[in-house]
């Protein structure tokens, strides 16, 4: 069996008057931001907060604090599992772009930042949730994130992929307020101080089922570390630039996703455990539901389990079973 299917790539823009397509993830975090009343208002809010954080990382030569701007697009990435041009919408990530508005140059930032995913929302919202319903303890389903991690491969070594992209990407979360954090004492010019953490988490397994691994980092005039998922060497690979264009947009999005972590009135500690319940945070100015959020991850896995994983089950089973790089 091929080790390949037929993947095309969709891109938007992400600006002040984005609108989610049909087939974008409704659970998608930027999605969330452009509903409602505040919708222009919440992305403007957004864009500005992003363009500052880089500034305030970027100051070499910007004397002003606005020598820089953040363009961000939209990538969709469709399967086509029979050859039939029948699509369904996997994946979808965030391509940072960034201005020099002194040399008037656009420069490549890193494709990856923020990570959404329709089997994703199968996986934990039906699978697991199903695994451990009525379970006194907790337990993973048998080859869990195997398919997923496959298709995330299969994608970035796509030709698709390839003929767009020139670096692999990099995805950037919240770190796990299950886990504990212990701080190092090696600090890197632009991601800063090094956390490492006692155990891997769950999110750490399943992205790694995606190839990728994890280093925890806090930049500077931060208040809690990041985590970043990468293949190959996330300290050499890539420009100081495009890492301040991954920090200053998933920076921004987790202040308003996560405030009681990335917005807390005091900065993490030698040692840190991120709590969602920490009291001592200040809210954004963007109106972001959490709760929906949650309700509508369950309605898209079920989505995902009734026109994808069942109807192709047979066929995703045998190539994720055979599946090599």
């Amino acid at each position: 069996m091929s080790n390949d299917f037929a993947f095309s790539i969709k891109s938007s823009v992400f600006d002040e008057n984005y609108n989610p397509s049909e087939n974008t993830r409704i659970t998608t975090n930027f999605a969330n931001l452009a509903r409602g009343t505040h919708r222009q208002q919440n992305l403007r809010n957004a864009l500005m907060m992003m363009n500052n954080r880089f500034n305030s990382l970027a100051h070499a030569d910007n004397p002003k604090g606005d020598r820089y701007a953040v363009e961000l697009e939209i990538i969709s990435a469709e399967i086509d599992i029979e050859g039939n041009g029948k699509t369904f919408p996997v994946i979808e990530i965030l391509k940072t772009n960034i201005v020099d508005r002194k040399t008037q140059q656009r420069i490549d930032g890193i494709v990856g930042n923020n990570f959404s995913s329709y089997v994703r929302d199968y996986d934990f919202s039906v699978r697991l949730l199903a695994a451990n319903n009525n379970n006194s303890g907790f337990s993973l389903p048998e080859g869990f994130g195997d398919l997923h991690g496959n298709i995330f491969k299969s994608f970035v070594n796509s030709a698709a992929y390839q003929e767009r992209f020139n670096k692999k990407p990099v995805i950037c979360l919240s770190v796990s307020s299950k886990n504990t954090y212990h701080r190092t004492d090696y600090q890197h010019p632009v991601l800063g101080f090094e956390y490492q953490q006692d155990e891997l988490s769950l999110t750490d397994h399943y992205f790694g089922k995606m190839g990728l691994q994890a280093r925890y980092f806090m930049p500077e005039n931060s208040v809690a570390p990041l985590a970043f998922y990468f293949t190959g060497d996330l300290l050499n690979d890539y420009t100081d630039l495009e890492l301040i264009g991954t920090i200053s947009t998933m920076e921004t999005f987790q202040k308003i996703y996560r405030p009681e972590i990335y917005n807390a009135n005091s900065a993490a500690g030698q040692c840190y455990q991120p709590s969602l319940t920490h009291g001592d945070h200040s809210l954004t100015r963007i109106v972001y539901d959490r709760e929906e959020r949650s309700r509508l991850a369950i309605e898209q896995g079920k989505y995902t389990e009734e026109h994808f994983i069942k109807p192709y089950q047979d066929i995703l089973e045998q190539w994720s079973a055979h599946y090599v790089l």
